[in-house]
């Protein structure tokens, strides 16, 4: 199965499952409009007066279901205002890194930006408590963590550096692939070059697990492995078909290391531009798109993996006790720090 045929599969999914209950409110907004404390900004866009052009960037694949749901965003953006706001994207990282673009977004020079939260550790510290591994009980304590008042509070905690959360997108879990040899255990990673986002978290796992952390550029990462710059990486089952990494990897271990969401990101600047009216229908539209992508994801994961098999590549499933147990070091480090209280208003999560 190709990459068309897996996005035509996806794409079929999603005109099946588009939710028919009304937007899904993924940071659970106040009712009051929270845009009508901000003044609207000499020459900003509002209905019935001038056009609104927001563009959005993002470092993923066309076909890849993140993008489909920011296509439907665009869709919604548009019909909820009549054409007035136009949502333009732009993938494959056209318009710069993950990092980069979250710099753009900072100063006011780019509206959006969907990024992991990994690389926002470096502006908003506390994102780094997605890289903790095995920090989530399951799927079902991940999304009751971003639903409630901890993902509320991260998502917001960005305003004072220049960005807005406005809603997360299911990255899935991280697992690890390799060129030679699958990962069956700690051991199996010693001394081995593995490829990492921009993250102090990221790479303080990798090192505790006794591999070498070598962050990579994700636009990058097809030609280091080709090349065995590194030796393998680790991502979610979608990115790793999408990207075509599998052309270069051919073991795949569902280790499940860590649950990173992606997140779709506002300029401050920006937002404080806009009208509330034109505030809403962006919120309203990024809620309703969470809810597409995350129906989106399961459908794309199963396919995902499916397709990757087909291709040829091994996919494993390794015991995850040894994994937990090597970086407990990690946990054991951040007691009585913020990020270890975080940690236990997430572990208290029922």
């Amino acid at each position: 199965m190709d990459k068309k045929a897996v996005s035509f599969l996806v794409l079929g999914c999603l005109l099946g499952t588009i939710i028919t209950s009304g937007a899904f409110s993924v940071l659970a907004r106040p009712a009051s409009a929270e845009g009508a404390s901000g003044g609207q900004a000499a020459g900003a866009a509002s209905a019935g007066t001038k056009r609104v052009v927001l563009k959005l960037s993002h470092v993923l694949d066309q076909s890849h279901p993140v993008h489909l749901a920011m296509e439907y965003m665009a869709k919604q953006l548009a019909t909820r205002s009549s054409g007035a706001v136009e949502l333009q994207i732009f993938p494959n990282g056209q318009l710069g890194s993950e990092t980069e673009s979250i710099e753009q977004v900072q100063r006011g020079a780019l509206a959006m930006v969907k990024t992991s939260t990994a690389p926002l550790e470096g502006f908003i510290p506390e994102m780094a408590i997605f890289g903790l591994p095995y920090l989530f009980r399951d799927q079902e304590h991940y999304w009751k963590v971003l639903l409630g008042d901890v993902g509320r509070d991260l998502a917001s905690a960005g305003t004072k550096v220049g960005v807005r959360g406005l809603c997360y997108y299911d990255s899935g879990s991280r697992s690890f692939y390799m060129r030679d040899a699958p990962i069956m255990s700690p051991a199996d990673l010693k001394g081995r070059k593995i490829r990492v986002m921009q993250s102090k978290t990221a790479m303080d796992m990798i090192s505790q697990l006794g591999a070498a952390p070598t962050p990579i550029a994700f636009g990058e990462l097809y030609s280091a492995l080709q090349q065995g710059m590194v030796d393998g990486a680790e991502n979610n089952p979608p990115s790793l078909f999408t990207s075509r990494h599998f052309e270069v990897t051919k073991h795949y271990s569902l280790d499940e290391h860590t649950r990173i969401p992606d997140i779709i990101l506002f300029s401050q600047k920006i937002w404080e531009s806009l009208s509330p009216e034109v505030q809403r229908w962006i919120e309203e539209a990024a809620d309703e798109s969470a809810a597409f992508q995350r129906e989106a994801w399961k459908k794309s994961t199963e396919d995902a993996l499916a397709a990757l098999k087909t291709a040829g590549v091994t996919v494993y499933a390794p015991d995850k006790e040894p994994f937990r147990k090597q970086v407990q070091p990690m946990y054991d480090r951040l007691e009585g720090t913020d990020i270890g209280k975080l940690v236990k208003r997430i572990q208290e999560v029922k």
